[in-house]
């Protein structure tokens, strides 16, 4: 076969001359000399970390930065509590020049606006160790994936923080059933907040911020929606969920009495464990550890609190329209009878108790004491709509979630600015 190129020693040849102008070797070096290097490394703290291995993973070598970090007391809460503290250090000739550690607040009401900085700096006297609260901003970023087994084995090829994935398929509980409907080829593409701790991103999931708008495709079907705020008659401004469309995804009914969980055994037949027969259930069981915070799936008042044969503990909540939901086997209960419940309130905790084999939570729906289907409620009806005076902006704002969603490739994670 003859070379389609063209033969290089026949191709023409073009030498380029500049002259450059340098100063003395020896004058740079001495000017180098006289610059002080700062070297930054960054890591997480361990479980096993003590105050040498640490320094040492972080390239320091400084036996008088160890003793403090093992003497002071503010500066040894560094290895107290959880592992994963954002560390980052500043040295200068192998020796701490600064040290600074975030952390989650201390303070669990201030968890998804705040964060806590310790902050080990040496002076001319010496290593001085403060503590303070600051505030957490915000970046805005755009994952997308595809559904291979699941969604959070998806989520986590896409580097989507669960806190995240978690209001995804809250979001979506009433559209999909994920326990059944979820296909391989399904695809899914959010917008959310990611918290940011002195513009380095949190390296705790649970402190992620609110979904802004998602997209999930099953099954060939489009399911959107996109966070909108308004504000009432009343002059406060209340946010929720709406689909492109402008349809609420706020429902009267929360899909599961759970953040999303396994389930078990849906509302079918299926042999019962104990009584060994085929029998018809009556309800959804949500395997899930004990202790793991169950909620009230709707506004209502507590009708009974205690203990009741096979149910164990069990809370029973009477809804508007002569509905009533259960939720048994508790390991902890967090309701009172007679105590008014709104959507999310805690009920109390999964358990084993009654006739349970296992760590779950039975949830059942009654309308007019007969068993129906939870989903099938969830389905029915929605709470908000969007009011005249804010369709316009409604407007505006979705046709941008949709333009946004739109230029997510599968299975990435992005900044959006």
């Amino acid at each position: 076969m003859a070379p389609l190129a063209p033969d290089a020693a026949k191709l023409p040849r073009r030498v380029l001359t500049q002259s450059v102008t340098t100063q003395p070797l020896d004058a740079q070096l001495q000017a180098l000399e006289t610059q002080t290097l700062a070297l930054y490394r960054s890591d997480l703290t361990r479980n096993s970390d003590t105050a040498d291995a640490l320094l040492a993973r972080l390239g320091i070598d400084d036996p008088e930065a160890a003793a403090f970090l093992r003497r002071d007391t503010l500066a040894r809460t560094l290895f107290e509590g959880r592992a994963g503290k954002m560390v980052q250090a500043i040295t200068e000739g192998g020796h701490l020049k600064e040290l600074v550690a975030r952390s989650p607040s201390a303070a669990a009401e201030q968890f998804s606006t705040h964060f806590s900085r310790l902050v080990i700096s040496r002076d001319a006297i010496g290593l001085t160790a403060r503590s303070e609260q600051a505030r957490l901003a915000t970046q805005t970023k755009l994952g997308s994936g595809t559904i291979e087994s699941s969604l959070f084995a998806a989520a986590d090829d896409s580097r989507l923080p669960d806190a995240v994935t978690v209001q995804l398929a809250e979001l979506f509980a009433t559209d999909i059933d994920f326990r059944r409907d979820l296909k391989r080829g399904d695809t899914f593409t959010v917008l959310y907040e990611a918290l940011t701790a002195d513009g380095e991103p949190v390296a705790w999931n649970q402190a992620s911020g609110r979904v802004l708008a998602a997209q999930f495709i099953n099954g060939g079907k489009t399911h959107d929606a996109v966070w909108f705020q308004q504000t009432q008659v009343s002059g406060k401004t209340q946010g929720a969920y709406f689909g492109l469309d402008g349809r609420s995804k706020t429902r009267m009914f929360l899909a599961s009495p759970m953040a999303f969980s396994r389930v078990t055994s849906g509302f079918s037949m299926r042999f019962h464990p104990v009584l060994q027969s085929w029998r018809r259930h009556l309800g959804v069981d949500y395997g899930a550890p004990i202790g793991a915070p169950v909620r009230a799936v709707g506004e209502g008042v507590v009708e009974f609190a205690g203990w009741q044969n096979g149910y164990g503990n069990i809370v029973i909540v009477k809804h508007a329209g002569e509905r009533e939901t259960r939720y048994a086997h508790l390991s902890r209960i967090d309701a009172r009878r007679g105590q008014r419940l709104q959507q999310g309130d805690s009920i109390g905790a999964v358990g084993a108790t009654g006739w349970a084999t296992g760590p779950h939570l039975h949830f059942e729906f009654r309308v007019r004491d007969e068993n129906v289907d939870p989903m099938t409620i969830a389905r029915a009806s929605e709470v908000l709509t969007i009011a005249p005076a804010s369709r316009n902006r409604f407007s505006e704002l979705a046709q941008t979630a949709r333009t946004q969603l739109a230029v997510a490739p599968s299975g990435s994670e992005a900044r959006f600015e």
